[in-house]
């Protein structure tokens, strides 16, 4: 066991305990639980937002991924970066002005209907657990590398403690706990690759010329095409990280923990900047795992890239780099799942439990506990299913929920804003349809099965693409359209032009 690694996890972990003991002495309310009371500001929920996204993908999987197969891994670089113009132009206002708590509560300002608002809370369990599950397996790579625990006992440890934050300290600590983690992991980024940087003499041209000969895929590491040899496949892949930001339920609650629009806007473009100056540097991290930690390390220490990061930090910086990005890494996991936790949480107990089976009529304090016992199920499904996914890049696990996201909640979105003929039948089956077909699409997807025993099933696959967004995300749209058009409602033209005007200016 690396004792300096375990001092700052356990260091790390004291912190975040710390912030989740003072959060819950505030934690009062359901608007404090759900929402912090929308009390941060823009530059803090900007930070909040860069912590919440940058996740286990970001920083070990898009390492990984660029470090084994070059130019194909900075597409989720481009991809997760590109995805804050759509949050900024199209999703942020509307749902500051129109949401309360949750992203069903905006879709239901126009829609108020139950069935609605049930779907909405189906889809934001279903994208939360599938991101969740993503950070799980970062989390148990993490710690099996470092501490030398075994996975499985790994992923409770951080599905615990994911829990805890959650269950006591509800949105406020989970905001702190995310606000630390952005500063942790922009210092931690920043000084690898000045590090990765200065060995390259602080050229550009030279680091390219070098990687063309630093890896087995030789000149082909700065190509396209070693990992996406099918062009529908790298289509399919961006279409679903440009537009899958906007549909996360994790990232869409945090505009509710300001006061408004405007502070929601401002947010975005704090965590735009933060998150665009990190993913620059990824280019630094995946180029130097390559180049001083090698291809053959990389893979010994885990089949699909995921440690290349930490390795990189041991590689360069020796003991103490290592141990510190090592926990940087670990706090960044803790952060993250605690956001999809509560996300996920909230859908149950504000959407499901208390407009659906109370009708309205729970109290805050039945509402809050609600919270918790769902944060508490939804822990132990994620761990359940994180079990089964050990060997997949993070990155790409990530990647298909961000396609489930843009097939299910991302059309509801748009056309709750934009469509004056949208009605509830459109909603309901735009939604069911963008959730189904992108996850039916995953289950018969070279993801699950492959003929040589290399995925979670033997067998051929009846998908040959392994990111469904371009079939999935129109058949969300589709499933919309069809919906509207088929039903025999139809909804009250005045309604959409009370939802426009709020939904652009704030005004009641």
């Amino acid at each position: 066991m690396n004792m300096l690694a375990f001092s700052l996890f356990l260091g790390i972990v004291i912190m975040t305990l710390f912030i989740t003991y003072f959060a819950s002495k505030r934690t009062k309310t359901t608007s404090d639980f759900y929402t912090a009371d929308s009390s941060l500001t823009g530059f803090q929920n900007g930070l909040a937002i860069a912590g919440d996204y940058m996740s286990a993908a970001s920083f070990l999987g898009i390492a990984g991924m660029i470090a084994l197969s070059g130019f194909d891994g900075f597409f989720y670089s481009i991809g997760f970066l590109v995805a804050y113009l759509v949050v900024l132009y199209i999703v942020a206002e509307p749902l500051r002005n129109l949401g309360k708590y949750t992203m069903a509560d905006m879709i239901a300002a126009r829609f108020n209907n139950s069935k609605v608002r049930g779907v909405a809370a189906l889809n934001t369990i279903s994208i939360s657990i599938f991101y969740m599950i993503a950070q799980l397996v970062g989390a148990g790579g993490l710690i099996h590398l470092l501490l030398g625990i075994d996975y499985v006992y790994s992923v409770l440890i951080v599905g615990t403690l994911m829990t805890i934050y959650v269950v006591f300290g509800g949105m406020t600590a989970t905001s702190w706990v995310q606000i630390v983690k952005a500063v942790l992991l922009m210092i931690g980024t920043f000084i690898i690759s000045v590090i990765v940087f200065a060995k390259f003499d602080f050229s550009i041209a030279k680091m390219f010329s070098e990687m063309q000969t630093a890896t087995p895929l030789g000149e082909s590491f700065l190509n396209p095409g070693n990992k996406f040899t099918n062009p529908l496949d790298t289509i399919s892949l961006n279409l679903a990280l440009v537009l899958g930001t906007a549909g996360l339920p994790h990232i869409l609650i945090r505009f509710f923990t300001v006061k408004d629009a405007i502070t929601a806007r401002k947010s975005v473009v704090y965590a735009t900047w933060i998150i665009g100056a990190f993913y620059v540097m990824t280019v630094f991290l995946g180029f130097g795992a390559a180049a001083f930690v090698g291809y053959d390390n990389i893979v010994a220490a885990n089949a699909a890239g995921n440690m290349a990061a930490p390795l990189l930090a041991e590689a360069i910086g020796g003991d103490f780099l290592f141990a510190f990005v090592s926990a940087v890494a670990f706090a960044t996991i803790l952060a993250v799942v605690a956001g999809l936790v509560l996300s996920a949480a909230s859908a149950f107990a504000h959407d499901f439990y208390s407009h659906i089976l109370r009708r309205g009529e729970a109290t805050e304090k039945e509402q809050v506990v609600a919270a918790r016992w769902a944060s508490i199920g939804v822990a132990v499904l994620s761990i359940l299913l994180a079990l089964f996914a050990q060997n997949m890049n993070v990155a790409f696990l990530v990647a298909l929920a961000f396609a489930v996201a843009a097939s299910a909640n991302l059309p509801i979105l748009v056309l709750t804003i934009f469509w004056r003929k949208f009605n509830t039948a459109g909603a309901v089956t735009g939604m069911l349809t963008g959730l189904f077909s992108s996850l039916f699409l995953v289950a018969i997807s070279p993801n699950v099965w492959s003929p040589e025993g290399a995925a979670i099933l033997t067998g051929e696959p009846l998908f040959s693409l392994s990111n469904p967004g371009i079939v999935s995300i129109p058949l969300g749209f589709l499933g919309a359209y069809i919906g509207t058009i088929v039903s025999s409602k139809k909804e009250d033209a005045k309604k959409f032009d009370e939802i426009l005007v709020k939904a652009n200016t704030g005004m009641k």
